[in-house]
């Protein structure tokens, strides 16, 4: 069976946002066709959510790092992002054009972890219910989209692999950070690498 991994496409990331990536509204038509694909064809749709306390360490402001620096948070390199994706935020909703999503994981809810992956937490300490959904709904092939390719897509693909699910990444439905102007291709190359297949939405509907 064959599942949609709907990845973060939240109004914080999106336009306008406090952690906005650059044109990510392009991919809201393309992900509003695949989500009407799926539903049409009775498949089950998932999708993530940053769901950050207000005090998360990950934010810059509570770190004391700066913006877009890495620094160690928990033995781990982190990134110091802005404030984003707070709980029961503005931020933290779905953009308001993207189609329901009725499947939701919450993701980052620990203040002193982050989480890119719709599977783990960085330091794979604590799962989310994403794994068992999928195993509930007999899954062993994802169509995964979304926001930003470079971190949350890319670590959830990566972790979806060592999972043992065969792994589809819709290229053209993802934005990415992009902090170094490659992040993005290196993403993708890297996903490639370790086994997933990188399509277009028109080789999907």
């Amino acid at each position: 069976m064959k599942a949609l991994i709907v990845v973060d496409i939240q109004n914080d990331f999106c336009d306008g946002g406090s952690l906005a990536v650059k044109n990510a509204s392009e991919i809201i038509p393309i992900t509003n066709k695949i989500i009407q694909f799926f539903n049409k064809n009775n498949l089950l749709i998932v999708g993530t959510k940053d769901w950050h306390p207000d005090n998360h360490k990950s934010f810059a402001i509570n770190s004391g790092g700066e913006i877009g620096e890495v620094g160690l948070l928990n033995h781990l390199p982190q990134v110091w992002w802005p404030k984003h994706c707070v709980q029961n935020s503005f931020g933290a909703e779905f953009h308001p054009e993207l189609l329901e999503i009725k499947n939701i994981i919450y993701k980052g809810t620990d203040p002193e972890i982050d989480s890119y992956s719709g599977f783990f937490d960085n330091g794979k300490l604590k799962k989310t219910e994403l794994f068992d959904i999928l195993t509930k709904h007999n899954i062993t092939e994802l169509f995964i989209l979304g926001l930003a390719t470079d971190y949350c897509v890319k670590h959830t693909v990566l972790d979806a692999l060592d999972l043992k699910f065969k792994v589809n990444v819709i290229s053209d439905a993802c934005k990415a950070v992009n902090l170094s102007p490659d992040d993005s291709t290196l993403a993708l190359n890297e996903m490639k690498q370790k086994g997933a297949y990188i399509i277009q939405s028109e080789d999907l509907i």
